[in-house]
C-alpha cells in the first residue's frame, strides 16, 4: 500500500485541503475518489504530488521485485511523458495514475492469493514476464516453477555469491536446468535465466540469511 509521506505534506505549503483529500481518497481507490478528482481545481499540483508518491512507492519495490518495479516505473514514466508532450491533459494523466495505483493494490494482493511468499512471487514475476511462457505454460506451472527456483537458488547461494563468478556460474546452470525441467520455452530460456539471476541478486542478502 502506498505510504503518505508526512514530511512531504508539511513541506509543500501550497498544498490545499482539496489536494490532501485527494491523497486520502487515493488509498480508498473508490469511485468517489474519481468524482472528487474530476471536480478539483488544482489538478497540476495534485498531479505532482501523486507522481511523487507513486515514484517513491515504486522505488521501494526496486529493492525486492525486479520485473514488477521495472514495469511500474515504465508505466509511470510513459504517463508523465504523454502529459509533458501534451498528449494528455493533467486531468487525463491523473486518471491514468489512479489506474496505476489500483494496479499496485491488485499486485500487492496477488502473492497471498497465489499462496506465495514475497520472494517466491518475485521469481514468479521473473519467469512469467513473457507472453510465450504464459501461452505455453499454465499459471499453476509457472507458480510451481517459481517455488522451485526460490528453493534451489537459496540452497546454492552463498555469502557474497554475487561477486564470486564460480558460484554465479553454478547458479546460472541450475536456473537453466530448472527452466528446461518445467518446459519453459527454449527461445526464452536465456532471457529468463538472466532475469531470474538479476532478481536473485536484488534479494541476495535475504536469500543467504533466510
Amino acid at each position: 500500500m502506498l505510504q503518505i509521506e508526512i514530511k512531504l505534506l508539511k513541506s509543500k505549503k501550497f498544498i490545499l485541503p482539496a489536494v490532501i483529500l485527494f491523497l486520502v481518497l487515493l488509498f480508498l481507490a473508490s469511485e468517489e475518489f474519481l468524482l472528487e478528482v474530476q471536480g478539483m481545481k488544482h489538478k497540476n499540483i495534485a498531479l505532482e504530488v501523486l507522481k511523487k508518491l507513486l515514484n517513491d512507492e515504486i522505488k521501494t519495490r526496486m529493492k525486492t521485485n525486479f520485473v514488477q518495479s521495472k514495469t511500474l516505473m515504465e508505466m509511470l514514466e510513459n504517463s508523465i511523458k504523454k502529459y509533458q508532450n501534451k498528449i494528455l491533459t493533467a486531468a487525463e494523466v491523473i486518471d491514468e495514475l489512479i489506474k496505476l495505483s489500483k494496479d499496485i493494490h491488485k499486485m500487492d494482493e496477488e502473492p497471498k492469493a497465489m499462496g506465495l511468499s514475497d520472494f517466491e512471487y518475485a521469481f514468479y514475476t521473473a519467469v512469467a514476464n513473457n507472453e510465450s511462457a504464459k501461452e505455453l505454460m499454465s499459471k499453476d506451472v509457472l507458480r510451481e516453477l517459481a517455488v522451485v527456483l526460490t528453493q534451489r537458488v537459496r540452497e546454492n547461494a552463498s555469502i557474497d555469491w554475487t561477486i564470486k563468478e564460480s558460484v554465479r556460474a553454478k547458479l546460472k546452470v541450475i536456473v537453466k536446468r530448472t527452466l528446461r525441467q518445467f518446459g519453459y520455452p527454449p527461445d526464452m530460456q536465456m532471457l529468463a535465466t538472466e532475469t531470474v539471476l538479476k532478481q536473485a541478486e536484488m534479494i541476495a542478502n535475504e536469500l543467504t540469511n533466510f
